[in-house]
């Protein structure tokens, strides 16, 4: 009798430890994952769509063609969920001609001027595909093609591993790039971007995430407030191209360490801003490469929406949405017009490579390139 009562005791121990563990468990997958077809390309490739979702309901809908980050819904000061990234909603649209909305981009984020440069005395030619320059990685860059995809609930929270072999030769690059972006959403509320690469030929590499946000979910983004801890920026020509100045911020519409609206100063008589026709410019850290720093914060004061960037690049591409022009219809038929979205694209500097002065962008056999992005959402 007694030992049927020690057995009872002990059975009912493990229920409750049982029990316990299954709360926990509960507890922890209260974050999701879930696929979903997204059509196939024009080659008949088929894309899926993944949905991460944390347990504070912030979700983000990412797919396997290009890494596009297709929406991103985070609160607002009243807990009210909206979309704060422009994009489409259909895979075929994204295939048709678009600004890069919430793409991975690579091989070399930014431009490349005449779309040369020289490596160990090799002179490489890329496909012009902006002007007269290299932009984004040619004309099938990394936003362009079907990366290899699978998911999982990570220790920091639903993750999406991205995988894409680009062939030696691929759009005029140099070496076999084998590279890897795993997207994490974290419990508070920011999407993080790991990249890693590694190559079996000198190339160079410059890869960012090129997501459009405006963090009232709709409107033009003047009103947007913008602090950046950057000190200069490098000025450019009229195409864009970095003149190899590295040009203090102080006394310029390009002083952003105290937080400023996006439409303060966008239309003064200033020639960066004309050859950009706004912000499209890169600021420079004084920081050190590969430590993650917070870079840049963006406070929306309608809705409180706060974003901040952090990233282990040296510079970040800000760019005022200046040639959204009211041709594109996005998601739910919304017209996308004039700076209706902003991009805070950390990265190497633009036209690396034809500048030595610049922090290298070469990537050579036997190392790994790594370069973490994260935005983080809140609301105040």
């Amino acid at each position: 009798m007694q030992n049927l009562l020690n057995w009872t005791i002990l059975l009912g121990t493990l229920i409750g430890a049982g029990a316990l563990l299954g709360c926990a468990s509960t507890s922890h997958s209260s974050s999701e994952i879930s696929k979903q077809p997204f059509g196939t390309t024009k080659g008949g490739t088929a894309v899926d769509l993944y949905t991460l979702r944390n347990s504070k309901g912030v979700e983000a809908k990412i797919s396997n063609y290009g890494g596009l980050v297709v929406s991103l819904k985070t609160p607002d000061r009243n807990g009210q969920m909206a979309d704060v990234v422009l994009g489409y909603d259909t895979l075929a649209e994204y295939q048709k001609e678009t600004p890069y909305f919430g793409a991975l981009i690579g091989r070399y984020g930014n431009r490349i001027a005449k779309g040369k440069f020289t490596l160990k005395g090799q002179p490489y030619s890329l496909v012009t595909n902006n002007g007269p320059n290299a932009l984004h990685g040619g004309l099938k860059g990394f936003d362009k093609v079907v990366w290899d995809a699978k998911s999982y609930q990570g220790s920091m929270g639903p993750m999406l591993e991205l995988h894409y072999l680009s062939k030696d030769g691929e759009e005029g690059y140099p070496g076999s790039l084998d590279v890897t972006a795993t997207y994490t959403l974290t419990e508070d509320n920011a999407l993080r971007l790991d990249y890693t690469a590694t190559t079996d030929k000198d190339t160079v590499l410059n890869l960012t995430q090129h997501s459009y946000f405006n963090l009232a979910g709709t409107g033009d983004v003047l009103g947007h407030e913008v602090m950046m801890t950057a000190d200069r920026f490098t000025p450019v020509d009229s195409t864009l191209i970095p003149t190899g100045e590295l040009r203090p911020v102080k006394g310029t519409p390009f002083d952003f360490t105290t937080s400023t609206p996006i439409g303060a100063r966008i239309n003064q008589p200033d020639e960066q801003l004309q050859f950009g026709n706004g912000y499209d410019h890169n600021w420079v850290f004084s920081k050190h490469i590969g430590d993650l720093t917070l870079l840049a914060r963006v406070h929306e004061p309608t809705t409180g929406r706060v974003l901040e960037v952090l990233s282990t690049e040296p510079g970040l591409q800000f760019y005022s949405g200046n040639f959204l022009d009211g041709s594109l219809t996005g998601k739910g038929g919304k017209v996308y017009k004039f700076r209706n979205g902003f991009c805070m694209e950390p990265q190497h500097f633009p036209d690396s490579p034809n500048h030595p002065s610049f922090p290298s962008v070469v990537l050579k056999p036997g190392q790994t390139y790594k370069n973490t992005i994260v935005f983080r959402f809140s609301a105040k």
